[in-house]
């Protein structure tokens, strides 16, 4: 009897590991996704570009200095550098901006003042990039006209002004992340020392954090690159050399979008290779950035601490007198940079609610639509099943992702390392480079088509590093006490993970579902060849549809439905509003319950 019993333990305790062995394998298996999918749209879309290296020849193509498809001429050359200097002006002006509004947020900001900044960088953050593009074509593109006396003020400038504010966001919450880093030893030392408030933060703080700016700077790059929307809009789509800030340009990026849709041939494979070069300027960028993050260590400024070594001996008539004005100056700057960015968002909600609001209709958003008639009714159905189809793809796989990284790898593995790049390589690939996989491999290869489908499973890969990032800060943070004490009552890793750990995570899960919505509300450049851009309703989801953002790109192609188009944009930043006010609820709600 006793032997039967000891068997029967031990064929529990088996099947107990055995189980634990195969949940462990289902989130390696989720966690590896990201790798697998980054190494599809690499290699599906470098086959679909080689019949252009090949018949065109790829220095040819990189080095063509003309692009006329009627003539079979496609070269590059001043898309790439088109490209090249729009991303630096941006980032330039948007990166500097941007890094004195971080010291501003954390060093001088009232702490009444500060939730509320941060609000203000968070909804800057959520509005889609075609709201931008909308926004530089109607109102600054006259004004720059008006200003410098110019028939046409679209190319550099406009562009890079408007990609500096898109990008503003990003760079601020990283710099921003990155001084908050900094030991508090660092800021109470340099002012027991003698400095002040201003030469610590300029001299001591902010260069301690020079790693995290600098990686701050590579994400702008990157987002910079793989904008398309916005600046299509804005450049002048004309395949020019950028000889001056008013010359009509051509982008990477607003060329593929351009002349996608009605592109045959060795037209449309020239095109795919031109997203190849685009992607290999991003995976270029991620591991720029990945290598600024492996070094990232707080080593404290180096010239400071020399300065103090050098005045340890006899003090000299010049130590007395008055320093520390150019920090001053910079205080000064960091202050009216956060008024300008502020005043920047509130202008661009009121622009946009003021033109729009009274354009809307319950006819507009309800009543039939077709192609006399269109309304946002189709988008609403459209956008629903996408968010379902992508969430339910996106979840399963995201957070499964998470819990391997946060509760079964182990510090310091070369695996891990690998899948947190490939995740970060995910999150920097542009939309429009999604939308030519989508249009490649789930559309032509897979028979998709133009579909509701095709769309909902892109959108799945592009929110993916959203949800796994969200849940796994949110499991992070999880006391590991919790742990502790479920196995300690005998309850399996497994049992843990999913009824005690999960459930204190559900605020990152419910933070990435907003967000997510939030990107599949805005998205609009992987979505024109993915899931089509009709303004009829959809059937189901082996027909094609329109989101809000496709919507109101089609508004804006045409020219003769600027009244929609003022009504869509509006009803887009109502969504973006309503999404960053649940995003601030949900972490208040799960804070308070903490």
């Amino acid at each position: 009897m006793q032997a039967v019993k000891n068997k029967s333990l031990k064929e529990g305790i088996r099947a107990a590991l055995n189980k634990e062995k195969v949940a462990k394998g289902v989130f390696i298996g989720f966690a590896a996704f990201s790798i697998i999918a980054v190494f599809a749209i690499i290699l599906y879309i470098f086959l679909a570009s080689l019949p252009a290296f090949k018949d065109i020849g790829f220095f040819n193509f990189i080095f063509g200095t003309e692009w006329y498809a009627s003539a079979g001429k496609f070269g590059i050359l001043p898309m790439i550098l088109t490209s090249t200097v729009l991303t630096l002006i941006s980032v330039a002006l948007g990166g500097t901006l941007a890094v004195f509004t971080a010291v501003y947020m954390v060093y001088y900001c009232p702490k009444r003042l500060k939730g509320i900044y941060v609000q203000v960088i968070n909804l800057l953050s959520g509005i889609p990039s075609l709201i931008f593009g909308y926004f530089g074509l109607v109102m600054l593109k006259p004004a720059f006209e008006k200003a410098f006396g110019l028939g046409s003020s679209s190319g550099l400038l406009l562009s890079s002004v408007i990609l500096a504010i898109m990008i503003l966001p990003t760079v601020t919450s990283l710099v921003k992340n990155s001084l908050e880093s900094v030991p508090m030893n660092y800021y109470e030392g340099a002012l027991a020392l003698g400095c002040t408030k201003n030469q610590t933060v300029f001299k001591v703080c902010l260069p301690a954090a020079k790693n995290g700016v600098i990686a701050a700077f590579v994400l702008g790059i990157g987002r910079a690159v793989g904008e398309t929307m916005a600046v299509q809009l804005l450049l002048g789509n004309q395949a020019n050399f950028p000889t001056g800030l008013f010359v009509p340009v051509k982008s990477l990026t607003s060329n593929i979008v351009q002349e996608f849709g009605y592109s045959t041939g060795l037209h449309r494979q020239a095109l795919i290779a031109t997203g190849f070069v685009l992607l290999l300027f991003i995976l270029i960028i991620n591991l720029a950035l990945w290598a600024i993050k492996k070094n990232d260590k707080i080593s404290g400024n180096r010239m400071f601490s020399r300065k103090l070594k050098e005045s340890e001996g006899a003090i000299s008539k010049f130590s007395y007198h008055k320093t520390g004005s150019a920090q001053d100056a910079l205080w000064i700057i960091s202050c009216v940079v956060a008024v300008i960015v502020a005043a920047i968002l509130i202008f661009l909600i009121a622009f946009v609610l003021a033109n729009g609001i009274s354009n809307i209709s319950i006819e507009f958003l309800f009543g039939q639509s077709g192609n006399r008639k269109t309304t946002l009714l189709p988008a609403f159905v459209s956008t629903g099943m996408l968010v379902l189809l992508a969430l339910l793809i996106a979840l399963p796989l995201g957070i499964g992702a998470a819990i391997y990284l946060t509760e079964y790898a182990k510090r310091g593995s070369k695996f891990v390392k690998i899948i947190r790049l490939f995740i970060d390589t995910l999150a920097g690939i542009p939309s429009i480079v999604f939308g030519l996989f989508g249009a490649i491999f789930f559309g032509e290869i897979l028979g998709m088509g133009y579909s509701l489908l095709n769309g909902g499973i892109t959108l799945s890969l592009i929110i993916l590093p959203t949800i796994i990032r969200a849940t796994e800060q949110s499991l992070s943070e999880v006391p590991d006490s919790m742990r502790e004490a479920s196995l300690a009552l005998g309850a399996s890793k497994v049992r843990t993970i999913f009824c005690v750990v999960l459930p204190q995570a559900v605020s990152g899960v419910i933070t990435s579902i907003i967000l997510s919505i939030g990107r599949i509300v805005g998205e609009s450049a992987a979505l024109i060849y993915t899931a089509g851009s009709v303004s009829t309703m959809p059937s189901g989801y082996g027909s094609a549809g329109s989101t809000f953002a496709v919507m109101m790109y089609k508004f804006m192609s045409e020219g003769l439905q600027i009244d929609n188009c003022y009504a869509t944009a509006a009803v887009l930043m109502i969504f973006v509003i309503i999404i960053n006010i649940a995003v601030t609820l949900v972490e208040k709600f799960f804070k308070k319950k903490v």
